[in-house]
């Protein structure tokens, strides 16, 4: 899926120079991503993983016609991080840092809106696993050899889970369009809807399966948003049938806080709306080779 990253995407790592951008840059590189470069302040004008690091984005952006970029910055200064990539033309961002402050969510947020909706970045996370089209580009953490290419777009605010069911495709001999993390923080860059209308719009996907789990409207916003405007089948899992009410469950925005927010509630509402249930995560791969079978 060309609208977010491919084979020809212009790609730095911001914080390209530490430990653990240093590691997943390798392994992007690795995979076959066209990565350019990287930034990491004080440090322009050397090489790193034979490839250049630059002061600022709006430079990398300049010398190396970076189009995307990836964050591996610590949480107090990430926000500006991915604030700078914006304001330096970057078209698609990936924000892996996990605990940045919600208070620097919200500014970032409303900084990306100052922007025209035809001109402003796409975000993905805080705090998610990356987006991969197989066979082309991986701009994140997963495990890339997990995922083979095929005409199945996945979207999902759990990494694992979304490794879970790329692994149970590939043994079915199912691969993936695209696969997009989005993150489980309460504030995220994008949702569940804006990534399924990318899908919507990808001729090679067939088949989208969202990975959902409690806490937030997003799940039922998106499976509205499928039934009104969706003519590819959507397939969901929604993760926390069994978490008590008022409890974080392993994200911070994974808690039940009102009406509608249970897992049990999206499925009901999701069936409603004419989505395909997944009862649980072991069935992921089976219920896109049952709705995939029928097309």
């Amino acid at each position: 899926m060309a609208t977010l990253i491919d084979e020809n995407t212009r790609i730095i790592v911001q914080g390209f120079t530490g430990r653990i951008g240093t590691f997943h840059a390798q392994e992007m590189i690795d995979y076959g991503s066209k990565v350019v470069g990287g930034v990491t302040p004080g440090k322009g004008g050397q090489k790193h993983l034979n490839l250049p690091v630059f002061n600022t984005v709006k430079e990398a952006v300049q010398e190396a016609g970076a189009e995307a970029s990836i964050v591996f910055v610590p949480p107090a200064f990430a926000a500006d991080s991915i604030m700078e990539a914006a304001d330096a033309g970057i078209k698609y961002c990936v924000a892996v840092t996990d605990g940045i402050p919600t208070q620097d969510m919200m500014t970032v947020k409303n900084f990306l809106r100052r922007f025209p909706k035809k001109e402003r970045m796409m975000l993905t996370g805080p705090n998610c696993s990356g987006t991969i089209s197989p066979g082309r580009a991986m701009l994140g953490i997963m495990p890339g050899h997990i995922y083979i290419r095929g005409n199945v777009g996945v979207v999902g605010r759990s990494g694992t889970l979304g490794y879970e069911a790329a692994d149970q495709m590939r043994l079915l001999g199912i691969g993936i369009s695209t696969s997009v993390g989005i993150g489980g923080d309460p504030i995220i860059g994008s949702s569940h809807r804006d990534v399924l209308e990318r899908l919507e719009q990808d001729p090679e996907t067939k088949v989208a399966l969202m990975i959902g789990e409690i806490g937030g409207p997003q799940e039922v916003e998106a499976g509205i948003f499928a039934k009104e405007n969706m003519t590819k089948p959507l397939v969901a899992y929604i993760a926390g049938l069994t978490a008590p009410e008022g409890r974080r469950m392993g994200h911070a925005g994974a808690i039940i806080s009102s009406a509608g927010e249970s897992a049990a509630e999206k499925v009901a509402t999701l069936k409603e709306l004419g989505v395909t249930i997944c009862s649980t995560p072991a069935m992921m791969g089976k219920t896109v080779a049952e709705v995939l079978a029928k097309i």
